[in-house]
C-alpha cells in the first residue's frame, strides 16, 4: 500500500526457526518463556520432528489446564517447569542456570527470546530474500535479535528500524549493539523506536486492537510505521518493506553446523 508517497509492504516470516536454525544440534535445549511463547512452542516442534529432548522454563505459577500454546509444546513432548516471576528475572545468572543444569543435566540453554549470535546469523539471512525493491526494512523487536540479524545482512544504503514492544526499552540498543559484536559484524544502519509500546508488553488500545494484526509485536510496528509516515520521517518514494513475524507452523531448517557461527558474508541480491 502507499501512504503519503511512501509504499510499504508486508513481508511474512516467522523469526523463531530462524532464530534456531544455527542453535540446535543439542540433545537436550531448554528455553526460557512465557506462558504463550513462540519461542518455547518453537523448540517443542523442532525436538519433536528432529529427535532431541526440550524443556521449557515457563515465568510464574503453573495453571491447569494449560493453555493452549502449552498444551501443544507438552503434546510434542516438552518437559514443563517453573520460576517464579523473582527467580525468572535471574535466569541468566549462573546461579540460576547451574540449579537447572543440576536438575536437567546436560543441556544447551537458550536465551529468552532465543536471541544470541547464533539466531542473529539466521535473522541476517532474511534480507536476502526480500525479491523486491526497498529501502528501509522494519521489525517489532523484543528481545532484539530479529533486528540485530536484519541489520546485519542488509546491504549498503539500505537500514532498519525496530519498533519495541516494551515499555522501557531504550536498554534494546545496548542489546543489539551487544548482539552484533557477538555476531562479529556491528553496523550502524539501526536504529529503535521506543514510543510505540502501547502502555508496556501486551498492553494494547481500542485504536490497535482495530488494526487486525497480532497486538503484541506486529500491530505496534504498523501503528508506529504510518505514524511516522504521517509525520514526515520518511521521504516520498521510501519504500519500506514492514516483517510480520510468528508464523507458528514454519519448520526450522536442517542446519549441517548445529552449534558454530560464522562471520561470512550474508546474502543479498540487492
Amino acid at each position: 500500500m502507499e501512504v503519503a508517497g511512501v509504499q510499504i509492504s508486508l513481508l511474512h516470516d516467522d523469526n523463531k526457526p530462524r532464530k534456531l536454525k544455527y542453535n540446535l544440534g543439542h540433545p537436550r535445549v531448554l528455553a526460557f518463556g512465557g506462558a504463550y511463547s513462540n519461542l518455547v512452542t518453537a523448540v517443542a516442534r523442532a525436538g519433536h520432528e528432529r529427535g532431541f529432548e526440550t524443556i521449557g522454563v515457563i515465568r510464574g505459577e503453573e495453571h491447569l489446564p494449560l493453555n493452549p500454546s502449552l498444551a501443544g509444546a507438552a503434546a510434542h513432548g516438552m518437559r514443563l517447569t517453573y520460576l517464579d516471576r523473582a527467580a525468572y528475572r535471574l535466569k541468566h545468572t549462573p546461579a540460576v542456570q547451574e540449579r537447572l543444569r543440576e536438575e536437567f543435566g546436560e543441556v544447551f540453554i537458550l536465551p529468552e527470546g532465543g536471541s544470541n549470535a547464533a539466531a542473529v546469523r539466521g535473522c541476517a539471512e532474511l534480507p536476502g530474500e526480500i525479491e523486491d525493491d526497498y529501502d528501509v526494512v522494519c521489525c517489532p523487536v523484543g528481545t532484539g535479535g530479529t533486528l540485530a540479524g536484519i541489520a546485519a545482512g542488509l546491504p549498503p544504503g539500505k537500514r532498519a528500524i525496530g519498533f519495541a514492544a516494551l515499555k522501557g526499552g531504550a536498554f534494546l540498543n545496548a542489546e543489539v549493539a551487544r548482539l552484533q559484536r557477538e555476531y562479529g559484524r556491528p553496523t550502524g544502519n539501526w536504529s529503535i523506536e521506543l514510543g510505540y509500546h502501547f502502555g508496556g508488553y501486551a498492553k494494547s488500545t481500542p485504536a490497535l486492537d482495530a488494526m487486525g494484526f497480532e497486538r503484541v509485536y506486529v500491530a505496534k510496528m504498523i501503528y508506529g510505521i504510518l505514524d511516522l509516515v504521517r509525520r514526515g520521517r520518511f521521504a516520498r518514494g521510501t519504500r519500506i518493506v514492514a516483517v510480520v513475524t510468528g508464523q507458528p507452523d514454519t519448520p526450522v531448517e536442517e542446519c549441517g553446523s548445529p552449534t558454530g557461527f560464522d562471520s561470512g558474508d550474508p546474502r543479498w541480491r540487492r
